[in-house]
């Protein structure tokens, strides 16, 4: 079987012996290179499975290196080597798409691991099923956008803030991102961050030693220990408090950890993933979110849209989520009535997915016969509706529905089309401000313009 091999690159003749060593050791074969210019000669020359490159070399940049590797037909994993606390250069690194870094001194654990994760990335043996579309549901161009990016983005161990409203499905996106990746066989460890007691946030994130605090009786793991090799995902880590922001933060720069009461560092080898409905960006200009973590866990920003930004996938995520309700009697699973698909697609959906499951369930407890109807759904149309209505005049051109003077996809369209009209013409036609009166993404306001055919109004 054909060794491994990897093109270090290092100005430094200790350096190079000492990564040398430490991989041939490892049955890895190696070429070295002192410079920029010799590291592209030998990319030209061979084939290679892993660049290890330092960050200042006599003659550039290794950013150089990780641009030109990017660019390749076939790229290939490249870990970039920074002075020790330097993690700027590293961030920007793993922005630009490499796949780790480690920091001098060189910890030879640390780079063992960092060199078994990314040679996983290449293996023939570690062939992923790469199909994410039987669980990421949607036909959408942003829903095939995002699956795009999941197999990309499976590839790296860049630290990933997965953005998005609550019930949007950024847990499902981040256990996606873990199973397409090379950790798929270690362990995907899942916290909601406001859901832990402030008292026992440290001793939960990095364990303790017994006697540590009382009721400390025995040893216990943290999460970091109990996601080892594998991928930590925190869930609304807006919420965590800003003592342990610091220390948070020191976990990931170092990758090591010190449990409660030890005194001793343990080093730890997890991707974290990260999401929060918040947004971050105006928690760290109030003061309620450190800088320094916000950039370090946002090196690469992964955003899950709404439901409402997306609701020609509702037909398939419906009939997805009556199947699974209904279990083994899906054979029997009702359909929904023309009424009542309209009046699901006109909803604003503020819990996504998630309030779309609870509709259906509580429309299968309630539905007769085989047909789910608009009654069934129980859902808060007249405030959707009349969202953002405050006078009489604009109250009178959203009369009550009368079933005498047509169907309710004519009464919802007709007021649609009225609350669109009356947005652009209040902001000139504009339609990023009408969007934006309407609490509406821009892409979802442009979207109901075509349905209504009102694209072309000027």
């Amino acid at each position: 079987m054909k060794k491994p091999l990897v093109l270090i690159v290092d100005d430094e003749p200790d350096i190079r012996e000492l990564l040398e060593i430490t991989l041939n050791r490892m049955s890895i074969d190696t070429r070295c290179a002192k410079n920029i210019s010799r590291a592209k000669a030998l990319l030209q020359e061979e084939s290679f499975d892993l660049c290890l490159t330092d960050m200042k070399l006599p003659d550039g940049n290794g950013l150089e290196l990780v641009d030109l590797i990017q660019d390749r037909a076939v790229s290939i994993p490249i870990a970039v080597i920074t002075a020790h606390g330097n993690m700027d250069t590293a961030i920007l690194a793993m922005k630009k798409g490499a796949f780790d870094f480690i920091s001098k001194p060189v910890d030879l654990l640390a780079l063992r691991q960092l060199v078994n994760s990314a040679l996983k990335t290449i293996e023939p043996s570690h062939s992923k099923d790469n199909r994410t579309r039987h669980i990421l549901l949607g036909d959408s161009i942003v829903m095939r956008e995002i699956r795009g990016k999941i197999n990309k983005l499976a590839l790296s161990q860049a630290p990933i803030y997965i953005s998005g409203e609550s019930g949007s499905g950024k847990e499902l996106v981040a256990k996606l991102i873990h199973r397409q990746s090379a950790r798929c066989t270690n362990p995907f460890v899942a916290i909601n961050c406001g859901a832990i007691p402030l008292e026992l946030m440290e001793s939960e994130f990095f364990g303790h030693k017994k006697g540590s605090f009382t009721g400390a009786s025995s040893d216990k793991q943290g999460l970091f220990q109990a996601a080892e090799g594998g991928t930590l995902f925190l869930d609304e880590v807006a919420d965590l408090p800003l003592s342990l922001q610091v220390k948070l933060l020191r976990a990931l720069q170092e990758k090591k950890i010190r449990p409660v009461g030890d005194s001793r560092e343990i080093p730890v080898d997890v991707r974290l993933l990260s999401a929060t409905h918040q947004n971050l960006n105006n928690m760290v200009l109030a003061g309620s979110f450190r800088q320094d973590l916000y950039y370090r866990i946002n090196v690469i920003n992964l955003h899950v849209p709404s439901l409402r930004e997306r609701p020609e996938d509702l037909p398939e995520l419906i009939d997805h989520i009556l199947i699974k309700l209904i279990g083994n009697s899906a054979n029997d699973k009702p359909i929904l009535s023309n009424t009542a698909l309209v009046a699901l697609q006109r909803y604003e959906f503020p819990g996504n997915v998630r309030e779309l499951e609870n509709i259906l369930e509580r429309a299968l407890a309630l539905y007769e016969g085989n047909r789910i109807e608009f009654k069934d759904l129980n859902l808060p149309i007249t405030t959707a509706i009349n969202k953002g209505l405050t006078n009489d005049q604009d109250n009178a051109a959203c009369p009550a529905f009368n079933p005498a003077d047509g169907s309710l996809e004519d009464y919802l369209e007709t007021i649609e089309k009225n609350m669109l009209t009356r947005a652009l013409e209040d902001n000139k036609w504009n339609k990023t401000a009408a969007a934006k009166q309407l609490g509406l993404s821009f892409r979802s306001f442009r979207y109901r313009l075509k349905r209504l055919n009102l694209d072309n109004k000027d």
